[in-house]
């Protein structure tokens, strides 16, 4: 007995201690040069380049508004606003920043009513271009900040500021009641996913119940349309039926051999798969209750998302401003030509408008910035390698991520005596495992991934630029082209997924890993489906829980009509009562999909080892089974 016992035990972790190796080492070297050169390329960028020139708009003087100078008045305003509205379109002025043809100085505030004379080109009659009592300009205009310049707008029109600001107050007087809804989807996940153990037989059979009932539905609601049909006489061409009969033969033989073949299958097998998904359902809702750490490991890569994203905009904006501006004299709304003609260059700092004579008009505005130099004419270049970096990195994250809870869920079902044989820190440990010798495998299957995705990304582009001028016949096979790549982009991630789950397990390199899983999924392709349907179903079902119900509460709370001891919002002490609510229901949508993101991840895991079990071992004493003793009696199999 105690020899058994010890033979059992000696096998414990048998995949995760055998000696590993580092894999796909010249991917690994390739994806660390890669890194190295992105550090250097945001250095470079960082050293030449200049974000002011985007964050902050300059007056006539050249000098930055908010900063500086004139870091108490951050704000632009044009003083004869009405030749920017006339002269150029105001809002591509402030994307691309193009400066109007008129003196701009920085304000504290931009004014909340400016007078300004019609252009010619919308007065009616002359005398509406002067108010006779007054002797004013006649045109009543209301200036509103929009990225740090004050721009033109209605009177009575809409004020985006206002609205942001009354936002932003809703924000502030419901932030705690936000977060105390938030903290609720959280809850009610970890009790969703905890409570699978105990109830996704009742959950499932429900659910396929309610998936048959709405199939019969459905066949009566047609049996009725066509009876109907019938009673009104309708005659085969009004229905759009075909009067082709032979047609319809060759649809019944089809439908008669797909009963036929289905008829050869035993519902047994049917009901026997079915019940193998739900004990691996409970067995995943067993093994994050026992490992709660791996809940949270997405905020980990949440975090490091997250600083890829801030890395790679950032690095994009100050490769976009790293050549030096350059300004030019401009002679706006002059019906003079040789104003117009007047290209040469000019400093804002020192610019007189005398030194040109007959242009009263004349500005000096900013063009673009300098493309001189080895860095700032390869800025293109450097931009697309920015954005390959960053593709690679994210889906590196992604990989790490994907291999670290697979070898954490991995440790449990290997484990022989549960939760005695399970490791102390599973996520640590599968985490740094999968770092220092499987760095190599995840960057291949990133790369991979990637290289789907530029292209594209490519089609995408191709397509932007070419729709008004492609044929009927360019559009289809470009249609065609990206409906086939979003297609293979689903099959790698779904490969790369069940690759990174063999890596933690067995520890070989990504295509022997890949080609594992494939053809171990493609030998149980029916316990595949059936898993991944009945999985989809609860956690479609959770999620729909949690959203929605979190959702109606915040409703109810935030319009007033629950009362609540603390609660003081009624249906007008918040002015747009949805924001909270949105807030609420944004929040819970990610909280929830973060959850059940690892639960999936655990199911995925498990069925792959449980798999691995069934074609590795027999049940004797050399080759005892790891699975469950539910999964065993399914199976009618025990061990020795």
């Amino acid at each position: 007995m105690f020899n058994d016992f010890y033979l059992k035990s000696s096998r414990i972790f048998s995949h995760f201690s055998s000696i590993r190796h580092c894999t796909d080492i010249i991917c690994c070297i390739l994806f660390v040069l890669a890194v190295l050169g992105y550090v250097i390329l945001g250095i470079l960028a960082w050293i030449y380049g200049d974000p002011r020139h985007v964050l902050y708009p300059r007056n006539s003087t050249g000098w930055f508004c908010g900063t500086g100078p004139n870091k108490d008045r951050p704000n632009l305003f044009y003083f004869d606003m009405i030749k920017c509205a006339t002269a150029f379109n105001p809002l591509s002025n402030i994307a691309n920043g193009f400066q109007c043809a008129t003196t701009q100085v920085c304000v504290k505030e931009c004014p909340a009513t400016f007078w300004g004379v019609k252009p010619l080109d919308l007065v009616k009659n002359p005398s509406d271009v002067f108010n006779p009592e007054l002797c004013v300009p006649s045109v009543d205009l209301q200036t509103t900040t929009l990225v740090r310049t004050c721009v033109i707008g209605l009177v009575n029109g809409f004020n985006a500021e206002d609205f942001a600001v009354k936002i932003f107050a809703d924000f502030g007087a419901s932030w705690p009641w936000i977060l105390v809804g938030l903290v609720i989807a959280m809850v009610t996940s970890l009790l969703y996913l905890l409570l699978l153990r105990f109830i996704a037989p009742v959950m499932v059979w429900v659910l396929i119940i309610g998936v048959l009932c709405g199939g019969a539905y459905g066949i009566w609601h047609s049996y009725r349309e066509y009876d109907n049909y019938n009673k009104q006489s309708a005659s085969i061409s009004d229905v759009g039926l075909s009067t082709n009969f032979s047609a319809y033969l060759q649809e019944i033989h089809f439908r008669q051999n797909i009963i036929c073949y289905r008829s050869d299958s035993d519902p047994h097998l049917l009901r026997e798969r079915i019940l193998i998904a739900i004990a691996l359902i409970q067995e995943a809702s067993r093994a994050v209750s026992l490992m709660m750490s791996v809940l949270f490991y997405p905020l980990i890569t949440f975090v490091m998302l997250l600083i890829c994203v801030a890395y790679c905009g950032s690095t994009a904006l100050y490769l976009a401003t790293s050549g030096a501006p350059i300004y030019k004299v401009v002679a706006l709304n002059s019906t003079n030509d040789a104003c117009k003609k007047i290209t040469s260059s000019c400093d804002p700092k020192n610019f007189n408008a005398s030194n040109y004579p007959g242009c009263p008009s004349a500005s000096c505005i900013f063009t673009k910035y300098s493309a001189e130099g080895l860095f700032q004419e390869n800025a293109s270049n450097l931009q697309i390698y920015n954005m390959v970096a960053f593709l690679w990195c994210v889906n590196f994250i992604i990989a790490l991520g994907q291999c670290t809870l697979a070898g954490a869920f991995a440790s449990y079902y290997w484990a022989f005596e549960k939760p005695a044989d399970i490791p102390m820190f599973p996520v640590c440990d599968s985490f740094l495992r999968a770092l220092r010798y499987h760095t190599g495998s995840l960057a291949f299957g990133a790369l991979i991934l990637t290289l789907v995705q530029i292209v594209r990304l490519i089609l995408e582009y191709i397509d932007r630029k070419t729709k008004r001028s492609q044929n009927k016949c360019a559009r289809y096979v470009l249609i065609c082209l990206k409906c086939c790549f979003w297609c293979l982009e689903k099959c790698v991630k779904f490969l790369n997924r069940n690759a990174y789950i063999m890596i933690a397990i067995y520890g070989k390199n990504f295509c022997v890993s890949a080609k594992n899983a494939f053809m171990l999924l493609m030998r149980n392709i029916v316990r595949v489906v059936v898993l991944d349907k009945v999985t989809d179903m609860l956690l479609f079902f959770g999620k729909l829980m949690v959203v929605g119900g979190v959702g109606v509460l915040s409703f109810f709370f935030f319009t007033g009509r629950i009362s609540l001891p603390g609660n003081t919002f009624s249906a007008g002490s918040l002015n747009y009562y949805w924001v909270p609510m949105v807030a609420v229901i944004i929040g819970s949508f990610l909280i929830a999909s973060g959850f059940f993101s690892v639960y999936n991840m655990c199911v995925d895991t498990l069925f792959l080892c449980f798999l691995e079990d069934l074609e590795r071992n027999d049940g004797s004493n050399e080759k005892p089974y790891y699975m469950s003793k539910k999964l065993m009696q399914i199976l009618q199999k025990k061990n020795a």
